[in-house]
């Protein structure tokens, strides 16, 4: 796992040195991605430098260092993540000729891009992975990100200069790059807790989105655009074509012989390496995995919290007693939570405002005193069906469906009266009249999945917006299946990954992602939704699969959210500090938001009328950033 940073100028007016040294200073600030070693290289004829911070987990000898050039010399490439299948690549090379020097994936990666080109490598890889690799030929960098988005990658284009890097901070590093505040990135922020690809909270920087790639010519220096090289809704597509016809339990065993093999695949390494568990089905079924596959207990991490309704550590440390995994368990007080709030602007680099980002690093901090890498169990919710939402969801659709549209937006009028507002107080009468008059359900799910459902009121100089763009997204078997199609595409990559990739790369951990290995993806996909979930609980393989290694009453149980209690911190210890980021002033003098919606909702919350923990989180996490990084 690495930090990785390049730099091309265009108009080719900067010598080697100097170049090295920029690339090298875009990547100082990614120390955290990789302590152990750093370099540079640089092609002042061509204008290019790329730089790297590495984290050694495979080969930790010299071999492994990057910039890495192919034995050839014709293309040189800096590569953050990990290639799991690299050792049957290896084979696949040798046999075809290429000769390797130590156990380097990158070495590996490099042969195979040389070999096959750039497409056709990227189709044999099973890895996460964000690279960039300089072909001196053709004189070309191209840029690619893995198929769901777990490894991060961000560049900014103009007609003078290409800068990339695995974190807006590495750009900010340069002195070419130029921020300025996006108001509209900043009004899909305050609707969803974070901004989605490619939108960055920066007017001049893009991410790249996860399943794509981009190629830009130094002798060509015109716009560029990514393409996928892989997409969510071709797997959903084909699956909708030839659906899987087994019984339950072939479903089971399918699952379990491919996530088996992924989580095998994933143990690599030539580090400490453990898990994370929570005592949930998923992060159970891959230590459950991973302990039948090793004969000496599996390193363990879960954290506790003192508020009952937060604290999953009494389940994970039944679940760890039963797989017998040497488990290790920690209880966070409220005040060590809370002293993590001022390291978010640091680590996230834009605005982010889910909160578990706060337990997910606490877990991350306590992994990294004892192990290099850990596996997680992100993904399943996406994959089976998992969330809580997509029931509920789905009960008030059927409730409404019945309706004409005319009938649905007649009845939205009715609510959006005076009359009927003033006796609404702990919702607005405006979010229940747009979400009558939604086209369909999908829409319902977009708008009820929305915090700041009218973004323009909130944020000076923004234009309306209705969330997602749903193009592209053909037409799901089912509400749930579009629902958790939706999710895979924005909220999975986006939040979930984003907030495991920063907390975990805070603390120099490598985090690994069985469930989100494409051949998982592609079986879960291919089952009938019956197979998948109910109308009552999701994960039905999950379950089935979990009670060959545990019992059910050790994990059948209502699914809890990985949270801690700011509604609650917001009206204590977290007051005084809210208060003054959200003051009338201070919000009139940024020029940022609207202070009157703002200052309405704090003042609801404080005085326990109504709980907008939600959307003051967003505010306040996007005021503590702009403290740090303005200017």
């Amino acid at each position: 796992m690495c930090g990785i940073t390049g730099v091309i100028d265009f108009q080719r007016s900067t010598g080697g040195d100097e170049l090295r040294a920029t690339a090298q200073r875009m990547a100082a600030p990614l120390h955290h991605r990789g302590p152990d070693a750093h370099g540079a290289w640089a092609d002042p004829a061509a204008g290019i430098a790329l730089g790297h911070q590495r984290l050694a987990i495979i080969d930790l000898s010299e071999h492994g260092q990057q910039p890495m050039q192919s034995v050839c010399g014709r293309l040189t490439i800096v590569f953050n993540g990990e290639i799991y299948n690299y050792r049957q690549l290896r084979r696949d090379l040798e046999k075809l000729g290429h000769t390797f020097t130590g156990d380097s994936d990158t070495a590996v990666l490099l042969a195979a891009l040389a070999h096959w080109g750039c497409d056709q490598a990227l189709d044999r890889l099973n890895g996460m992975f964000a690279f960039a690799v300089w072909d001196a030929v053709d004189r070309t960098l191209t840029l690619a990100r893995d198929r769901v988005g777990i490894k991060p990658l961000y560049y900014s284009h103009t007609d003078r200069h290409f800068l990339f890097g695995s974190e807006l901070k590495a750009l900010r590093a340069c002195s070419l790059f130029d921020p300025e505040l996006d108001r509209a990135a900043l009004a899909q922020f305050v609707q969803h807790s974070y901004i989605p690809a490619p939108q960055t909270i920066w007017q001049t920087a893009r991410k790249l989105p996860p399943g794509s790639m981009l190629r830009i010519c130094v002798d060509k220096p015109e716009a560029v655009n990514p393409r996928p090289w892989w997409q969510f809704q071709h797997v959903a597509e084909k699956a909708a074509r030839s659906v899987f016809s087994g019984s339950m339990e072939d479903a089971v065993d399918g699952l379990h012989e491919r996530l088996a093999d992924a989580v095998d695949l994933r143990m690599i390494s030539d580090v400490p390496l453990g898990a994370f568990l929570s005592g949930g089905i998923d992060s159970s079924v891959v230590v459950a995995l991973m302990q039948s596959q090793t004969s000496t207990p599996v390193r363990t991490f879960t954290i506790g919290f003192e508020e009952a309704e937060y604290n999953e550590a009494d389940d994970a440390a039944r679940i760890a007693a039963h797989l017998k995994t040497d488990h290790t368990e920690y209880r966070v007080s409220p005040r060590e939570a809370r002293e993590v709030i001022p390291r978010l602007p640091d680590l996230y680099d834009e605005p982010f405002a889910d909160s578990s980002q706060i337990p997910t690093f606490l877990v991350a901090q306590l992994a990294r005193r004892n192990v290099t890498v850990a596996l997680s169990g992100d993904g399943g919710d996406e994959l089976f069906g998992g969330y809580n939402r997509y029931r509920h969801i789905s009960r008030i659709w059927k409730r409404i469906a019945w309706l004409p549209a005319a009938l649905r937006r007649a009845l939205s009028g009715l609510i959006s009266s005076p009359a009927v507002q003033l006796v609404r107080r702990r919702r607005s009468g405006g979010d229940m009249a747009d979400a009558v008059r939604v086209s369909d359900a999908l829409a319902l799910y977009t708008h009820l999945n929305r915090h700041w459902r009218r973004p323009h009121e909130v944020v000076i100089g923004s234009e309306p917006s209705g969330g997602y763009s749903r193009a592209g997204m053909g037409s799901p078997k089912t509400l749930i299946e579009g629902m958790m199609l939706l999710d895979s595409v924005t909220y999975l990559p986006d939040d979930i990954l984003t907030k495991v990739d920063r907390a975990t790369m805070g603390v120099s951990l490598e985090a690994r992602v069985p469930f989100l290995d494409h051949r998982v993806i592609e079986f879960a996909w291919s089952l009938p939704a019956k197979q998948r979930y109910s109308f009552d609980k999701g994960k039905l393989p999950l379950r089935r699969l979990l009670e060959r290694y545990v019992p059910r009453a050790l994990f059948d149980r209502r699914k809890t959210g990985f949270g801690i209690p700011i509604d609650h911190w917001l009206r204590g210890p977290l007051a005084d500090w809210a208060n003054d980021l959200l003051s009338e002033q201070r919000l009139k003098e940024q020029g940022i938001f609207h202070s009157q919606p703002i200052r309405e909702k704090w003042e609801q919350h404080n005085s326990g009328e109504s709980d907008w923990h939600y959307l003051l989180w967003d505010i306040l996490m996007f005021q503590a950033w702009w403290d740090v990084n303005r200017g």
